[in-house]
């Protein structure tokens, strides 16, 4: 008797588990898709030929109890070459989408692209489920695509025999006391950690650093930090050690700030004709045009040209650094001393 009970039970479970696996495991329909438009071409291209793709779906389980959720699997078997994206469906008024899902699987011959809907119902009966529209996209040409709704059926919550029977709905309850969680003590350990935070805060403020009154040291004249420029470039020897580009690119940089400095314009931002322009408007004394011209030339075949150039041409560069400083600079007047407020003289008034 044991032995034949335990036997229907192994039955009972197997038949359960297998109308489970059926049910989850609906083979998918093949469905016939209708294209919306005959193609529209890409920019600059002729119309291309799609190559033939198919669409199958399925609902699991195609029968749903209202409001509760079920699957609608859309699988496309297509080329490698095309794409489909799920145009969002604007209204739907007896479905509603919760979620869904897009994924696509390259094989050796071609790719398969499903999408699943989740999906809730709000009427009862037959129903068909929308229609739903893809961009397919392909080499050269793009389709909008439309896929016919399949069929779910929706039951309701209640049984069969509940406008008999009734439904087995519960009575009003007398008051009952229900327990309700306090935050309390967490609010007052919340804010106890912020007084002291806020504490410690303020003692660490108190307690910074303050800052030092740095002394400003007077801009050099023009000419000593031009010439302690050049001291520095000349003994750091570039070309020497290889750099006769980067030696180029320093010597020219200060040429160029003592230029802009010295004659009131912008030279570190002028191209080499530009800077001669701009000095031949200006009243430049003692300027020596030419020799500037030719450092200018040489210093552009240098940096941009990769042209190579000798000790001798990088020391007959630098040594004309010195001297335009030499024969350009003037020491700026000193200026008129102010008298005191009380100082005698003619009064306007």
């Amino acid at each position: 008797m044991r032995r034949l009970l335990f036997l229907a039970l192994v039955l009972g479970l197997a038949a359960c588990g297998g109308g489970s696996r059926s049910a989850d495991n609906a083979e998918a329909t093949s469905l016939i898709p209708k294209v919306l438009d005959g193609g529209v071409p890409d920019a600059g291209s002729d119309a291309a030929k799609v190559e033939p793709w198919d669409v199958k779906g399925r609902v699991v389980p195609q029968q749903t109890r209202i409001g509760d959720p079920f699957v609608y699997e859309i699988t496309l078997t297509h080329a490698k070459d095309q794409r489909f994206e799920l145009v969002q469906p604007k209204e739907l008024e007896q479905f509603e989408i919760v979620e869904q899902s897009r994924q696509r699987i390259d094989g050796a011959n071609g790719s398969v692209t499903t999408f699943t809907l989740k999906m809730s119902a709000f009427e009862l009966g037959q129903l068909t489920l929308p229609e739903l529209v893809f961009e397919l996209t392909a080499p050269g040409v793009t389709q909008t695509v439309a896929v016919p709704g399949m069929q779910v059926e929706v039951l309701p919550t209640l049984p069969k025999d509940a406008d008999k029977e009734g439904a087995n709905l519960l009575d009003y309850q007398p008051p009952t006391e229900v327990p309700i969680r306090s935050w309390r003590l967490l609010y007052v350990l919340l804010g106890l950690i912020a007084v002291g935070l806020i504490g410690w805060a303020v003692v660490k403020w108190l307690r910074r650093p303050r800052a030092q009154v740095a002394v400003v040291k007077p801009l050099a004249p023009l000419n000593v930090r031009t010439l302690e420029a050049l001291d520095k470039l000349k003994a750091e020897d570039l070309p020497a050690h290889g750099h006769v580009k980067d030696f180029y690119f320093r010597l020219s940089e200060i040429i160029r700030g003592y230029l802009g400095e010295r004659y009131g314009f912008e030279a570190l931002e002028c191209t080499s004709s530009e800077l001669i322009a701009s000095l031949r408007k200006l009243r430049t004394p003692g300027l020596p045009e030419e020799k500037l011209m030719r450092f200018v030339s040489e210093s552009d075949l240098v940096k941009y040209a990769k042209a190579e150039a000798s000790p001798e041409s990088c020391s007959q560069s630098i040594a004309f650094g010195y001297e335009l400083v030499e024969k350009t600079y003037v020491p700026p007047a000193p200026a008129a001393p102010t008298p005191p407020p009380n100082a005698p003289g003619s009064r306007v008034s």
